[in-house]
């Protein structure tokens, strides 16, 4: 089996052909002293069934005839029934990469699974069709003109107040912001929002930052992912619903960007923040910065700051059942990070490292309760490791156990992970 570098390396080149690496060189991992305890061995125990799975957007690799990997989309469900998780996967011939997994009711519709594919770009609905999750209609697809053409990112919410909701996308690599709306006939209706020539989007939210009650828009657009470790300006902007030439910039990141941002009410004021996981410069480390609806471009409040080249998923939810939220951040090379905002959360936030022994490109994490037991658990895309974990509140810390180890040799890229109830993907 190779070592943690080579696989790091292969799992970049992996990423590279994808079109959403960098080739620079990544600053080693923040250490702590021996003191830090380790992961406690298992988590809390677990209900042999339950009632919710997850679902995994993934890029998977076969080898192809000259020796070089082929990537291939791969949707996989994880359910637990018996006392153990079972997975199945699902794939499209048509893409070669799932960038997310998600669930989504379309107006008049049941609910439904929904992916979004690249190279073809499509948004497609797929439903069980009694042998498993296959694709039923095809939302969009497009081909945006540029030398990459994927679906990047979705966020469902109800734009206008008409109590029925819509899909924002975010598209590489021609900076496509664009709205999907089910039409009174039942037929997919696209509103672009913006386009930019040689932009890549990574990232959408959707918070209601000035209280108005209407959710705004926000998107990361930056420059094309560099192969040279040259800076990769970007930044973070915001549209309103239903005001055409709304975009403004809430975030300038100078010579910096962003692939991911959350927008919620994370320190419980009543008001949505939004915090932006800013990429280390060259030799630097990741920033998680935080922005209210009326904070200066430029003056977003440094919460944490983390020696990792990048962390790519920020989650929240209430970890230990006290009421409150946490943040988690998952960083490339350091680990899983709890962070809890104190009495004054514009002030840095308390700190505290889940798991050392946690890595990968996109390391994708989820906060959420699929034992509804109103406590949230930590799903985790180790793929470094090639495992699914889980994390539960012990009493003490998150405590973790492997709920899917893959066996496959070759390397694969978790984009990411979201809850599905199970009568949406077993019969």
């Amino acid at each position: 089996m190779p070592d943690g570098t080579t696989r790091s390396l292969a799992v970049l080149a992996l990423a590279l052909l994808l079109g959403c690496g960098e080739a620079s060189e990544a600053p080693a991992p923040e250490t702590k002293s021996a003191a830090e305890p380790a992961p406690a061995a298992a988590a809390a125990p677990l209900a042999d069934d339950l009632p919710n799975g997850l679902l995994l957007a993934l890029s998977t690799f076969d080898q192809g005839a000259d020796g070089k990997p082929v990537p291939r989309s791969e949707l996989m469900v994880l359910t637990r029934s018996g006392g153990a998780w079972q997975a199945r996967s699902f794939g499209d011939p048509e893409s070669n990469v799932f960038h997310k997994a998600f669930v989504w009711t379309p107006p008049g519709q049941e609910p439904a699974v929904v992916t979004l594919g690249g190279s073809a770009a499509a948004v497609k609905l797929w439903r069980h069709d009694g042998s498993g999750l296959a694709p039923v209609a095809t939302l969009w697809q497009a081909d945006f003109g540029g030398k990459f053409s994927r679906m990047r990112d979705a966020e469902v919410g109800d734009l206008d107040g008409d109590g029925q909701s819509e899909l924002v996308i975010a598209t590489h690599d021609q900076g496509v912001v664009a709205v999907l709306r089910v039409g009174s006939d039942g037929e997919p209706e696209i509103s672009e929002l913006d386009r930019e020539a040689d932009t890549f989007v990574h990232e959408i939210e959707l918070g209601d930052l000035d209280g108005d009650g209407t959710p705004e828009i926000y998107a990361t657009p930056s420059e094309p992912n560099r192969l040279d470790g040259t800076p990769q300006p970007g930044s973070v902007v915001r549209y309103r619903p239903g005001e055409p030439g709304s975009r403004s910039v809430v975030a300038d990141l100078g010579d910096r960007h962003a692939k991911e941002i959350l927008a919620g009410d994370v320190d419980g004021d009543g008001r949505d923040e939004l915090y932006v996981s800013v990429e280390a410069a060259q030799g630097g480390a990741v920033e998680v910065r935080r922005y209210e609806s009326d904070t200066d471009p430029k003056a977003g409040v440094v919460i944490a700051s983390l020696y990792d080249p990048m962390a790519r998923f920020l989650t929240a939810g209430d970890v230990d059942g006290d009421g409150k939220q946490e943040m988690v951040v998952a960083g490339k090379d350091s680990g899983l990070w709890l962070l809890r905002p104190g009495t004054d959360p514009k002030a840095a936030w308390r700190t505290e490292r889940i798991d050392a022994q946690s890595k990968g490109f996109e390391h994708a994490a989820l906060l959420t309760d699929l034992d509804g037991d109103g406590v949230a658990e930590l799903y985790v895309a180790s793929d470094d490791d090639k495992q699914i974990r889980r994390y539960a509140w012990d009493g003490q810390r998150l405590a973790r156990e492997v709920i899917h180890q893959r066996s496959d040799p070759q390397p694969v890229l978790t984009w990411n992970l979201a809850p599905v109830p199970l009568g949406l993907v077993r019969r």
